[in-house]
């Protein structure tokens, strides 16, 4: 039988990669990059669980780097095989996957300065601009449920799964054995019920083996309603006292759907008239992606486009584009709410946008995503009373406000929908993404609703399937 082995976002949730093997040929689901402590991540994100030149094809769920980040790093160590991924994905990625690169080298570069002044070696980026062109080249794009082969006896099946634009579970089916055809599905990260801009995820299909994502597994979010209604009390309580509205967000997924809900806003009249910035080149190029790609927006969406002709701002909101653009934006003294990447204040132009309005207690810094262990966005969301910027220690004087409904994952409510009426017919459910309080919280609930067999699952520990 295909044997299963987790290497990443297990216990932890970044670095998705699950490898399942057919035949002694492996087929990775997912590759992506792993975030935390810089040298922790930085080794793990150099190491692979078997030799690239051992892996047939990669199944991709969608384009968040967590789950797509390391492809260059696999091809750069010698992968050359297809990359599977829904139409929307592939173009999501050949935007984040270059900017990722930038990232790394940038990063490297800084690095190696330090290591120069000690006298010591520099070292070199995790993969290159010219790593990510031979990367893309690879991806061959599937419509939703349109089964395809992946190896001789592997088919798989693309579902919505309502993260981000283009996000799929994926339905797998194996050659039949002793009269029997083995089949296995990997929710990918899994979206709300009732978020703008995309359809709900689709149900879950039957099948013998269940691979889900628990990242919300112990938790209950929001609505979205609710999310909709603090978002705008924290923008009039700011503009109130004269501040601004800083809000660190993924440049893909999350920042659309904060324009969409601030134009919604806007033009019921309910937010007073104010300057809204997205300030992400990454955030710019993908919010061209999903005008691409109408055919991926709910009927809400699509109702919308058909009236105002643009979802995602229109007159109400300004793309910046340039570094002197964004470093203007520093100088102004009016309210405003700039949006920013990256999600979890670890690189980008969101961390020049803290350095100057941190210590102000006029302004609001605005958390709308999921925070992992050791980034900076999980300091401010345990309250840290001084961040360290640029080297630099800054007293954390603004208000730090969150939003759990933002999120576009599942919580426990929402995942139980999907999972129970699998429970009688799924032989093992495995949790992935999630630290380990949430993974174990939810395998709790799910032996409660009669799921025989739950393995919250382990980096590197091998399983048959």
């Amino acid at each position: 039988m295909p044997d299963l082995l987790f290497h990443g976002a297990a216990g932890e949730v970044t670095g998705s990669m699950h490898m399942v093997e057919v035949d002694g040929h492996w087929v990775a689901l997912d590759c992506g990059l792993f975030y935390g402590r810089r040298q922790e991540a930085e080794d793990k994100n150099r190491r692979w669980p078997v030799s690239p030149l051992k892996i047939a094809a990669v199944v991709l769920s969608h384009a968040h780097i967590d789950h797509c980040g390391r492809l260059p790093r696999l091809v750069k160590d010698g992968f050359d095989g297809p990359i599977y991924c829904t139409p929307a994905t592939r173009d999501l990625a050949a935007i984040m996957l270059p900017d990722s690169a930038h990232i790394q080298e940038e990063d490297v570069r800084y690095v190696s300065k330090k290591r120069r002044r000690q006298g010591l070696p520099p070292i070199e980026p995790l993969y290159t601009y010219d790593d990510v062109m031979a990367t893309i080249k690879l991806f061959q794009s599937i419509s939703y449920k349109r089964w395809f082969q992946v190896i001789p006896g592997l088919l798989a099946c693309f579902e919505e799964a309502g993260h981000m634009l283009g996000s799929s579970g994926v339905r797998l089916e194996f050659a039949k054995r002793n009269g029997a055809t083995p089949s296995l599905f990997y929710s990918g990260d899994v979206g709300r019920w009732e978020q703008p801009i995309l359809r709900n995820p689709a149900d879950f299909p039957p099948n013998e083996t269940i691979i889900c994502e628990s990242t919300y597994g112990g938790r209950i979010n929001e609505t979205v309603d609710d999310a909709k209604e603090q978002l705008l009390n924290v923008i009039r309580h700011t503009i109130d006292r004269g501040g601004k509205v800083i809000i660190p967000a993924f440049s893909v997924g999350r920042t659309q759907v904060i324009v969409y809900y601030l134009h919604e806003l806007m033009l019921a009249g309910l937010l007073p008239q104010i300057a809204i910035f997205v300030d992400s080149p990454l955030a710019v190029n993908a919010t061209e992606v999903f005008k691409m790609h109408p055919e991926c927006y709910d009927a809400d969406a699509r109702a919308l486009y058909q009236v105002a002709g643009d979802i995602l701002g229109g007159g109400y909101c300004t793309y910046i584009r340039t570094l002197a653009q964004s470093m203007a934006l520093n100088e102004r003294t009016e309210p405003c709410v700039i949006i920013s990447a990256s999600g979890m204040c670890e690189a980008g132009r969101i961390r020049h946008h803290l350095k100057h309005n941190i210590t102000n207690p006029k302004n609001t810094i605005l958390l709308v995503g999921y925070q992992a262990a050791n980034t900076l966005g999980r300091k401010l969301e345990q309250r840290a009373e001084r961040v360290r910027l640029f080297q630099e220690e800054y007293p954390v004087r603004a208000e730090v406000r969150q939003i759990h409904g933002f999120s576009g994952h599942a919580d426990q409510a929402e995942l139980l929908r999907l999972l129970t009426p699998r429970a009688s017919e799924t032989r093992a459910l495995y949790l992935v993404h999630g630290e380990p309080d949430q993974s174990q919280e939810l395998a709790d609930r799910l032996r409660e609703v009669g799921f025989r067999k739950v393995i919250v699952a382990e980096r590197d520990q091998p399983y048959s399937l």
